[in-house]
């Protein structure tokens, strides 16, 4: 499903570590943020953050849906500015897993400088 999804994304931003390994990788279209992955061992180091304001930063990013059950990632977009601005009972493919449509404030600038 995800190698389906990355063929309509133009552009992939990842991170990776000194020997190469990716660690993370985000993708936009339009300014959605259609895919944002971290490696479950890297999770709390500010990878996803730093990709995350990238596509804000550099690629306009203001969208993001996400799944309902998905609290961690719910809870990441919140506490980098995005708001629930609607809700979808079903996914993009019609399957029965609520998506919460995120959206970041046209005045909102939550988010740190990093390096």
């Amino acid at each position: 499903m995800v190698l389906d999804a990355c063929s309509q994304v133009k552009e992939l931003w990842g991170a990776v570590d000194e020997y190469g390994d990716i660690l993370g990788f985000m993708g936009c279209v339009g300014n959605r943020v259609e895919m944002l992955f971290v490696a479950p061992a890297f999770f709390g180091r500010g990878i996803g953050s730093t990709l995350l304001i990238h596509g804000i930063r550099t690629l306009g990013a203001t969208s993001v849906d996400v799944n309902e059950q998905n609290h961690g990632a719910t809870a990441f977009y919140l506490h980098h500015g995005f708001e629930v601005a609607g809700r979808s009972p079903v996914d993009g493919t019609g399957k029965p897993y609520p998506l919460l449509h995120l959206r970041l404030p046209p005045k909102a600038c939550p988010l740190p400088s990093h390096p």
